[in-house]
């Protein structure tokens, strides 16, 4: 890995003019509206969750940056996820586009810090964390999907439900355990995804969830991972809703466990659940009423796909992509603006699970949007309806394909972002290496490397050339016919062939 600033004094003016916005793909992306004192950590911060950074250039004169990844791939994930959840640093937001350049030829002597900010990642596989000293520097150890939060000035009882709708903006929650230590109400967060987790540390930290009190302490855990064994106030796995409501066992989490009821709060205080969410200058969420008399979050488990191509997409295409992430109910395909579909999902969770690792996806060539829609559910066609718009709206709810119909399905820890690596199952002892390739390749994907697993040949990884081509893979091929009676299983895999 190398860092670089440009060699010439006019040269960063050049690149700011020519590097502007573009659409099309490429390695380098371009970051404006920075904090004229950005450090080259906080660039690092921004870029390290979606792959190697190998050249990093600043110019402050301009409040912009340009970082250059490791690969197209890498640059495409990045602002497809910034695309839906804006980043901020220090509270200020930062646009992030690709550059018209395609690679940053520089001169590695004039820009020190960025080359030492890039070597310590390199070689210490660290990443910055809060600038603990003066001049910015302050390294810590790689972030974990997993958040530390601590709230300080403790005036109103803060729920596991008000850190769900919180945190939730940024990405999918899985699990929450809330406890206290040293006199504090604490609690460990896990999302789906390390780069939402470090855009919620990044956003949260230091703010308030109430005017004036209960400020948020964010930071990393050490643990990549946690172990719920009940859903209660104390505790939730938001995947598993078939656990138990018992007591937490304090010893399960090596953390100290409150003695008193919901969400870690002493008995003085009056507990209800959920606050919601609202703008109020200063704060997170509105301060409660006296009595804590508030509303339930609203539960929204039907989301709008936008950008579709509607020359290729159909119902049972969208059925197989989202039904990676939950149980899908009912698929519609607007009858009037058949780039635009709604899917039902089992409940919120599922949903929220979906939209944060779809959207911003290719599929078909187009770049797809995924939001809350604020339909409760998806209406079938009535007995009127014409035979094309009763095409595109399919009832799912019985589908033998669901994944995660079995409670306790070992399905619920294999949920993984979309990769270019497929995890193959249930693969009959008959089919060979080179028919999974032949199945592969004759539908046109690109195969790049191909693994079964040691101990267990109906099991198999492949890698495709794109994320792009795994989605339409895995929607092609899932339930394909292998012999008589077995079908093929595929799913996204986070391993590397």
């Amino acid at each position: 890995m190398s860092s670089a600033h440009l060699s010439t004094v006019d040269g960063p003016e050049r690149l700011c003019v020519s590097g502007c916005a573009q659409h099309i793909p490429s390695q380098v992306l371009h970051l404006r509206q920075l904090p004229v004192d950005v450090s080259e950590q906080e660039l690092l911060a921004l870029a390290l969750p979606f792959g190697r950074v190998t050249k990093l250039v600043t110019v402050r004169t301009k409040h912009q940056a340009f970082l250059e990844m490791a690969s197209e791939e890498a640059a495409v994930t990045m602002v497809n996820f910034y695309a839906s959840v804006p980043p901020t640093v220090r509270n200020q937001p930062v646009f992030i586009q690709y550059s018209t350049h395609r690679e940053l030829k520089t001169d590695n002597m004039n820009n020190q810090r960025a080359q030492a900010a890039l070597q310590a990642v390199s070689t210490a596989a660290v990443l910055p964390g809060n600038m603990s000293s003066g001049d910015g520097w302050g390294l810590v150890l790689a972030p974990s999907p997993v958040l530390r939060v601590i709230v300080e000035n403790l005036f109103y009882p803060v729920t596991l439900e008000v850190l769900q709708q919180i945190f939730s903006k940024f990405g999918s929650v899985l699990k929450i355990i809330t406890f206290t230590r040293n006199n504090q109400f604490q609690a460990l967060l896990q999302f789906s995804d390390t780069a939402h987790a470090q855009h919620a540390k990044a956003t949260l930290d230091g703010q308030n969830i109430y005017n004036g009190c209960c400020m948020l302490r964010v930071d990393f855990s050490k643990l990549t991972a946690l172990n719920v064994k009940y859903n209660n106030d104390k505790s939730r796995d938001f995947t598993r809703a078939d656990l138990p409501t018992g007591e937490l066992e304090p010893a399960a989490f090596g953390v100290a466990l409150p003695p008193y009821g919901a969400a870690a709060f002493p008995p003085t205080f009056h507990q209800h659940t959920g606050v919601p969410v609202a703008a109020v200058p200063g704060s997170l969420v509105s301060p409660p009423r006296v009595a804590l008399q508030v509303a339930s979050p609203v539960v929204q488990s039907v989301l709008l796909v936008s950008n579709l191509n509607p020359e290729r997409v159909s119902p049972l295409c969208l059925f197989i992509l989202f039904g990676v992430y939950g149980d899908v109910q009912r698929v519609k395909i607007l009858f009037n603006k058949n780039e635009n579909a709604l899917v039902q999902m089992s409940d919120a969770t599922q949903a929220q699970l979906a939209m944060s690792h779809l959207n911003g996806q290719r599929l078909h060539g187009n770049v797809i949007r995924v939001t809350l829609s604020k339909h409760p559910m998806v209406q079938l066609p009535r007995g009127g309806a014409g035979q094309e718009e009763q095409v595109l709206t399919q009832d799912f709810s019985g589908s033998a394909l669901h994944r995660f119909k079995k409670p306790g399905s070992k399905n619920f820890n294999n949920i993984f972002p979309p990769s270019p690596t497929l995890h193959l199952s249930n693969i009959s002892s008959s089919v060979s290496e080179e028919a999974l390739k032949d199945l592969f390749s004759s539908r046109g994907y690109t195969v790049k490397a191909f693994k079964f697993f040691q101990k267990d040949r109906r099991m198999a990884l492949m890698q495709v050339a794109s994320v792009e081509e795994a989605i339409e893979a895995l929607i092609e091929l899932h339930d394909h016919q292998l012999d008589h009676n077995q079908h093929l299983r595929v799913s996204f895999s986070k391993s590397i062939i």
